[in-house]
């Protein structure tokens, strides 16, 4: 670990689209604040010499703490910063648009356990720093090639308020009855009044603030969290439940039966539900979504094409910017609206928003809608731990063994690969539709597994077996946070 003066701060923690690590183990305060004179230099090159820098926090017992060392380091160079207090990572997305500002930084670790801090940081609005800035950040902050400033601090009060009441602006006509759940996490302070804004009833599930996250972890992946939500639900007699993550950019979906729906088929029911009105459109899934978008009958009907890309809301925010397309969806729960339907960030709010306008516009339970999508049987994205520094030279030596496998036409539960998607990881599809991805996680030291079969959920357990002994044989790979 580099000693720069008395800051510490593990290079590992500067990741593919924002900066995580174990405080204080992995990076202390002088750290930091070594980080927010890298940004800041950063900014400045990149924009002008006194740039207005947006900046909030999560609701972790430390968070406040890491926030105001990074605005010292950010002072440092000349930026001025606007503080928005406590905060979603949408929040501060947002702020820039309606502050008219040059940068943003967000304190958040997201979904990571308790331990781990991290920001999210972004220049051009509506996107978040992509592999080529974080690498140029971890440049300039190693290296220590600050630019020397005098910038100034701006408390802003009250913007929470112009938050929520942007997002309460459509109501609905029915009266949806709504679970909405928080992990304890800081989208208990928007969610449940947002939701209950735009005309729903709510049923409140842990959306009190409590940074020790005494039930599960704020995340719509964690199944012990879908499950109380599910409970809830099914006791409630609700139409719909929500959960959100850490810093409120992801949502999770049960129906009014309780049942959870995968973030990437209702991504598709909405862009089923978008597709007449907007034909010749575009949408980006990620890797780890279903394959039935690629030969979706009503997307077919009005020529939206689905082009799967890197996963990772900072890689997809950038596909749907850069081709323009309507809207993008990640299997994790980020959403992104591009123009005329939004302003291009993921915001899980915003994504609960529309699905509750889904069912509102279509008169019809969640569970018939998602009825009328063709069944595959998905895994949970599971997670192996893998060293970090290990976990992309991994990958790397199972994407060789996949392409020979399919280059001499081995079979998988009676099943040949026809076709292999390089872009993240390796995802590799069968006759039938089926297919299975191993990736690096982005975020965290492990590996990403998925499978998903149209046909059967043997084929899907057998091609996760086929996955899971792959992983084995290298002797790099430990224990799933969950298995199927």
């Amino acid at each position: 670990m580099p000693i720069l003066e008395d800051a510490h701060i593990n290079p590992l923690g500067f990741r593919e689209y924002d900066a995580r690590w174990l405080y204080p183990e992995d990076i202390n305060k002088e750290g930091i604040k070594y980080v927010g004179r890298g940004l800041g230099s950063q900014i400045i090159s990149k924009t002008n010499k006194s740039p207005r820098v947006i900046v909030g926090h999560d609701y972790r017992s430390y968070s406040e703490e890491v926030k105001n060392k990074l605005i010292e380091g950010l002072i440092d160079t000349g930026c001025h910063i606007e503080d928005i207090g406590l905060a979603l990572s949408p929040t501060v997305y947002f702020a820039q648009f309606n502050l008219n500002a040059d940068a943003i930084a967000m304190v958040t670790a997201s979904h990571n356990e308790n331990g781990w801090t991290g920001i999210k940081m972004g220049i051009e609005k509506g996107l978040t720093h992509s592999p080529t800035e974080m690498n140029e950040l971890k440049k300039i902050v190693l290296e220590k090639k600050f630019i020397k400033g005098k910038g100034s601090y701006k408390e802003i009060k009250g913007f929470k308020d112009i938050y929520i009441n942007n997002l309460t602006k459509h109501k609905i006509r029915k009266k949806l009855k709504v679970v909405v759940a928080c992990g304890n996490g800081t989208a208990g302070v928007f969610a449940p009044k947002v939701l209950k804004g735009i005309g729903c009833e709510i049923i409140e599930l842990d959306c009190n603030l409590d940074y020790n996250f005494p039930k599960y972890n704020p995340n719509p992946e964690n199944l012990k969290m879908l499950n109380a939500i599910s409970k809830s639900v099914k006791e409630n007699k609700a139409d719909v439940g929500f959960g959100f993550d850490g810093d409120g950019d992801r949502v999770g979906v049960i129906d009014n039966n309780g049942k959870e729906i995968y973030s990437d088929k209702i991504g598709l029911l909405i862009a089923r539900n978008l597709a007449p009105n907007h034909k010749n459109k575009k949408f980006i899934v990620d890797v780890k979504s279903t394959g039935l978008f690629e030969k979706d009958k009503i997307l077919m009907e009005n020529n939206c094409k689905t082009i799967y890309w890197k996963t990772g809301h900072s890689h997809i925010k950038r596909k749907v910017n850069e081709i323009k397309a309507l809207a993008g969806f990640e299997k994790s729960g980020h959403f992104f609206f591009n123009q005329p339907l939004g302003l291009g960030y993921d915001d899980g709010i915003n994504s609960a928003i529309q699905v509750c306008h889904l069912i509102n516009n279509q008169d019809k339970k969640i569970s018939e809608l998602i009825s009328e999508i063709p069944t595959t049987y998905q895994t949970p994205t599971m997670a192996p731990f893998c060293k970090d520094e290990e976990k992309y030279i991994v990958v790397q030596s199972l994407v060789k063994k996949i392409e020979d496998l399919k280059s001499n036409n081995i079979k998988i539960d009676n099943q040949t690969i026809t076709n292999i998607l390089t872009v993240n990881g390796i995802r590799f599809s069968f006759e039938d539709g089926s297919w299975g991805l191993i990736r690096a996680s982005s975020n965290k030291p492990s590996l990403v597994v998925v499978t998903e079969s149209p046909t059967s959920d043997k084929r899907k357990k057998e091609i996760f077996e086929f996955i899971d002994k792959l992983l084995r044989e290298t002797g790099k790979v430990g224990e799933y946070d969950q298995k199927i």
